[in-house]
C-alpha cells in the first residue's frame, strides 16, 4: 500500500471536503492516517489516486465515511475514579440555577451519557437536569437514542460500575433479553440527542456544565484553541469544562479564564469571561 505523507493527506482532505462538506483539515494528521489507512485496507485500496477514484465514484454517503472514519470506543462508566469526583462536582452547579443544562460533545455511541443519567438519578437530581448529546457521526446517535448494549459488552459495564458504587447495582437500569441489555426510557427521555459539527462550531447555547472527553485528541492544536475558546463563550459563569485525562486546556488562549478543580480528571470551572 502507498506510504500517505503530508502532501497526500492535504491532497485527500480538500477531495472530502469538495464531496462531503467536512472539513478535516483541523484533525491530527497522525490520527487521520491511520483512520485512512483502515479505511483503504478495509476497501482493498492501494493507492491514494485509487482511493481518491473510489470516493468520487462510488456510492459512499458522507454518513458512511464519517461512521468509518469517527473513533466510537467507549464504556459505561469508562474511568471510575473520574465518576466518582464528578458525583461530588454535580451537586454545585445547582447554585448557578435550579435547572441545570448539561452538554455531551462527541457523545459516540450514549454510554458516557448512560452513566451521567445513573449519576444524576442516584445524586437524586435527575429532575433539574437537562442533557443535550451530540456527535457528527448519525449512525451512532441513532444507536446511542436506542439505549441497547450487547451483552458481551456488559460484563466490562457492570464491572466499571461497581469500581465507581461498590454497594449498587447497576443492572436495575437495564432491562435485559437473550442478547442484548436496554437501557431505562425513562431517563433516556431526559437527553437531546443532536448532530453537531465541533469543527466549525459556533456559540448556541449556554451550558453548565460541557464534556469533551477524549475527542480533541484527534484534532490539531489549532482547532483545539478554537474549540475550547467556543466552549468558555458558551459555558455559564462558574460552570465546569471537563476534558479527557490525556487532554489539558492548560496550554489555550481560554486558559487564565478557568480555574483548576481536579488536574487528575481534567475537571475545570470558568471564572471569568
Amino acid at each position: 500500500m502507498e506510504e500517505l505523507g503530508i502532501t497526500e493527506l492535504k491532497r485527500l482532505t480538500e477531495v472530502i471536503h469538495q464531496k462531503f462538506g467536512y472539513d478535516f483539515s483541523g484533525y491530527a494528521m497522525s490520527s487521520f492516517k491511520r483512520r485512512i489507512t483502515r479505511i483503504m485496507e478495509l476497501k482493498k485500496v492501494n493507492s491514494l489516486d485509487q482511493f481518491i477514484q473510489f470516493i468520487e465514484t462510488k456510492n459512499l454517503t458522507k454518513e458512511d465515511f464519517l461512521h468509518e472514519i469517527t473513533v466510537n470506543v467507549t464504556e459505561l462508566f469508562r474511568d471510575p475514579s473520574f465518576w466518582r469526583v464528578l458525583k461530588t462536582v454535580l451537586p454545585k452547579t445547582t447554585l448557578n440555577s435550579p435547572k441545570v443544562k448539561i452538554w455531551h460533545a462527541g457523545c459516540s455511541s450514549g454510554e458516557e451519557v448512560y452513566s451521567m443519567l445513573i449519576v444524576l438519578k442516584e445524586l437524586g437530581m435527575i429532575d433539574m437536569v437537562e442533557i443535550l448529546a451530540s456527535d457528527i457521526d448519525s449512525s451512532i446517535l441513532k444507536k446511542a437514542k436506542e439505549g441497547k448494549i450487547s451483552l458481551r459488552n456488559m460484563e466490562l459495564n457492570e464491572k466499571n460500575y461497581i469500581r465507581y458504587n461498590p454497594t449498587g447495582d447497576v443492572k436495575q437500569y437495564f432491562l435485559y433479553d437473550n442478547d442484548y441489555a436496554y437501557f431505562s426510557k425513562e431517563l433516556l427521555s431526559k437527553v437531546t440527542f443532536k448532530e453537531i459539527n465541533l469543527v466549525n462550531l459556533q456559540p448556541f447555547a449556554k451550558f453548565d456544565m460541557i464534556l469533551c472527553r477524549n475527542v480533541m485528541i484527534y484534532f490539531n492544536q489549532n482547532l483545539q484553541n478554537q474549540i475550547l475558546k467556543t466552549y468558555h463563550e458558551m459555558l455559564q459563569m462558574y460552570g465546569y469544562l471537563i476534558v479527557g485525562t490525556k487532554e489539558s486546556i492548560i496550554w489555550s488562549d481560554s486558559a487564565n479564564k478557568f480555574l483548576t478543580v481536579n488536574t487528575e480528571e481534567k475537571i475545570y470551572k470558568k471564572y471569568k469571561d
